[in-house]
């Protein structure tokens, strides 16, 4: 069976498939002081509620955006699973798409794994909007080539730090207002923060697919991921799927090409 791993900055993912079927998935905060002991401690527990133990991992892959966690995730895949994981972004790992930029090794290792799953499922073009620590914009053009994007602060992180530095504002709640004009203080930042984020990604969306495809042909499809996408997905129709799979399915392509006989 497989084991892969998702290390972004807010939280690590693991699922285990046997085969395409994924028998797991699991995530904890994102800690660079965990060691792989721990992880493992915490990972067998959880598998074992599932019936698998760490004798059925015989191969892993992993992405990683958190360099300071990198090394421990390393560890526990060759320490506790006896097996070495196969990484994004190392050399000789096929990912199957050009990455177009000007620095290919800028691309993070989660955008590429969503774009690959996500040109894969759709029909290119495409946006991929990852709303979650920061919010990404991830662009495959007509050929499935990785072109670029878009990266901002993610409605979470905007939301806390205006917390911080506003004596005044409370820490709020990210919800979908009953309408755009605050009557309170606290009506008035979920506004900021909802209807602000939607009229960005709204805008965003459309100087891209503008850019993407000029006249619209062939048309851009719009897929939302990420821990806030579904939320902001159901306020705008410029989005049109939610899919949260995106980056254990690219991973799981990733392994599978790289491992094809």
């Amino acid at each position: 069976m497989l084991l892969a791993i998702d290390a972004g900055n807010t939280n690590v993912v693991f699922a285990v498939f046997d085969g395409d079927e994924k028998r797991g998935q699991w995530r904890i905060s994102t800690d660079s002081r965990r060691t792989a002991d721990e992880y493992a401690v915490w990972l067998f527990s959880l598998m074992a509620v599932k019936g698998l133990k760490p004798t059925d991992i015989d191969a892993a892959v992993m992405s990683s955006v958190v360099p300071a966690a990198t090394f421990d995730l390393m560890r526990l895949c060759s320490n506790h699973f006896h097996c070495e994981p196969m990484k994004v972004g190392d050399p000789g790992v096929d990912l199957g798409i050009k990455v177009l930029l000007d620095n290919p090794k800028e691309a993070g290792a989660d955008r590429l794994v969503n774009s690959i799953a996500a040109a894969q499922a759709y029909t290119p073009p495409l946006i991929i909007v990852d709303i979650g620590t920061g919010t990404t914009f991830d662009v495959v053009d007509r050929d499935g080539n990785f072109v670029g994007g878009v990266i901002a602060p993610g409605p979470t992180l905007a939301l806390d730090a205006l917390h911080k530095v506003a004596a005044q504002l409370p820490k709020v709640e990210i919800v979908r207002p009953p309408q755009v004009i605050g009557k309170g203080t606290v009506g008035a930042m979920q506004s900021g923060m909802f209807w602000g984020y939607t009229s960005m990604i709204e805008g965003l969306i459309t100087r891209i697919s503008a850019e993407l495809s000029p006249g619209g042909d062939p048309p851009v499809t719009v897929i939302a991921t990420g821990g806030l996408g579904r939320t902001f997905a159901e306020a705008t129709p410029m989005i049109h799927y939610v899919d949260n799979e995106l980056t254990m399915r690219g991973l799981l392509s990733v392994y599978k090409r790289n491992t094809a006989a």
